[in-house]
């Protein structure tokens, strides 16, 4: 027994590495990705500690290069969903249990075994999974994972810190017990911040997990297991089980011990998921805990007093930095009229020179879309704007998958302000532009606000207060997270908790104490020293 009062470091954000030429990070990265990409990975589920090779293989590949095949992966079906859920359950009367201290210790080592000795390792497959330039992994399985495992347990102290009043003669204690059940995390592609994330929170605060990335990204996956493992995780506490949604899904979801879901991912899917919990919620134990970020139809709005130099650099890096494929990108922008022209000509001046290609070569800015799927969709929405009457393709428009699945950086000008190009999600390099009259800015403003379904992040240029202060206030609910004279992405853990409402999620601010909250149940005690022995009042 510890007697003491552990106080949990103050965190402080990992600085990004630049990966300049002549950089020994730059020449760890290379090495690390001649090594991933001279062999394959054979990748098992992880159920109660134990590795699990079921003989049905799946491949992973490079978007960038689709004919290479880093590895393959074993694939579950709802048995495995089981054993995975039971191993959950057998873990969790110890790890619950484990003093709050010594679960923080487990991802206060994680961050720093991935700050030195995993970083290039998951960097590298980060790049080389989900086509990311170096930058891009770097700011996501670099910083941002290690930013999510150092303050985390600083906001879990926060969390247990909050305690009630007590008054004389009776004593009134909190604690912040896990869920009642086991926790599904459900992870995107594209980001292995996120994969990292959503199944540690919750265990952090107690709980245990059943773990599902995304198939198209599961060697950062692998990592990860690899690295809690080795900072000390027990066995069953996160449970890796690998697969296509629609198998091991529904199993895990019809589980009456099924405490929460923390996912990420498509508006439909997450809306799908709502549904099969609400069917039938009187079978679950407890009402379970339903955590969710998914789409986006961000938005760039532009006063006429914004400067034209800042707002053409963010509409370029928040629209295709990754290829479009930030659940924040930039996807929709409205600029004036009366500054249209200058932005146009610097903005076709600049789209020439933004390279794309494989990610290994340094120099690229962008590289490919996550897979076939995605290839398809995004080009669909490209082909519906050439042939659309009210829509022009600016800049851009090509579409190659002979060697990768590459989409070039397209700007489409829209003269109707409610097509589909500035309403639905595409979730690629395509950002669609509505030049509106520049004595229109209120309406411009309300006219955002009601297009799109979704909230997530916008951003607002002016150098005009006034301009600022009606954005704020007509925009309100339009984005969760809102930024003025910046680009929509690139949130830090602790600086600018994520998330946003609407068709966008549940708004629980991923990288703060309010997604923590999320996933305790307190429990209030009430403890009187001297308890009444006559039931009579005077």
């Amino acid at each position: 027994m510890f007697n003491g009062l552990f106080q949990i470091p103050q965190p402080v954000n990992e600085k990004s590495l630049d990966y300049a030429p002549g950089s020994p990070e730059r020449a760890e990265l290379k090495a690390k990705l001649a090594e991933m990409l001279s062999g394959q990975v054979e990748v098992p589920m992880i159920i109660g500690g134990e590795e699990v090779r079921t003989g049905k293989i799946a491949q992973m590949r490079c978007p960038h290069d689709h004919r290479h095949i880093l590895g393959t992966f074993h694939q579950g079906n709802a048995l495995y969903v089981e054993k995975a859920i039971q191993a959950a359950n057998q873990a969790k009367h110890e790890w619950s249990r484990m003093p709050w201290d010594s679960r923080a210790i487990v991802f206060l080592k994680a961050a720093e075994l991935l700050a030195g000795k995993y970083r290039q390792t998951l960097n590298a497959a980060t790049m080389l999974n989900m086509s990311k330039t170096p930058h891009q992994a770097e700011i996501d399985s670099g910083c941002e994972l290690i930013d999510f495992w150092r303050f985390n347990p600083h906001f879990m102290q926060m969390v247990y810190g909050d305690q009630p009043m007590s008054t004389r003669g009776v004593l009134n204690y909190m604690e912040h017990r896990p869920l009642d059940g086991f926790v599904l995390a459900i992870t995107p592609f594209n980001f292995t911040s996120i994969a990292g994330n959503l199944p540690t929170a919750p265990v952090l605060m107690g709980n245990t997990v059943v773990w599902k990335p995304a198939s198209s990204s599961v060697l950062p996956a692998h990592f990860i297991m690899q690295i809690l493992t080795e900072a000390g995780l027990p066995p069953g506490v996160i449970n890796l089980v690998l697969g296509s949604g629609p198998i091991i899904g529904p199993p895990a979801l019809d589980n009456v011990g099924l405490g929460g879901i923390h996912f990420t991912g498509s508006t439909k899917v997450f809306s799908t998921i709502w549904l099969a919990v609400g069917s039938d919620i009187r079978k679950y134990v407890c009402y379970p805990r339903i955590v969710g970020e998914t789409g986006g139809k961000n938005f760039i709005l532009a006063h006429a007093s914004a400067d034209i130099g800042a707002l053409v650099t963010a509409l370029l890096r928040g629209a295709f930095e990754y290829q479009g494929q930030k659940c924040s990108a930039a996807s929709r922008a409205y600029i004036p009229d009366s500054i249209w022209p200058a932005v146009k000509e610097r903005l076709l001046d600049e789209l020439p020179k933004v390279r794309m290609g494989d990610v290994t070569d340094f120099t690229n800015f962008m590289g490919a879309v996550i897979d076939r799927n995605a290839f398809e969709n995004i080009s669909g929405y490209i082909d519906y704007a050439r042939s659309s009457p009210d829509m022009e393709i600016l800049s851009g428009g090509g579409c190659d998958d002979s060697a990768g699945y590459f989409i070039e950086p397209t700007v489409v000008l829209s003269k109707d302000p409610k097509s589909r190009l500035m309403a639905e999600e595409i979730f690629g390099p395509v950002v669609t532009v509505y030049v509106y009259p520049h004595n229109e800015y209120e309406q411009t403003l309300q006219l955002c606000d009601q297009t799109s379904p979704y909230a997530l992040t916008g951003s607002i240029f002016a150098i005009d207060r006034s301009a600022i202060v009606k954005a704020m206030d007509a925009l309100r609910h339009a984005a969760g997270n809102f930024y003025v004279n910046d680009k929509p992405t690139g949130a830090v853990v602790g600086q600018q908790p994520f998330g946003g409402s609407r068709a966008s999620g549940t708004n629980d601010k991923a990288g703060s104490w309010l997604n923590l909250e999320r996933w305790v149940s307190p429990r209030v005690i009430k403890e009187t020293f001297l308890p009444p022995t006559n039931y009579r009042y005077p």
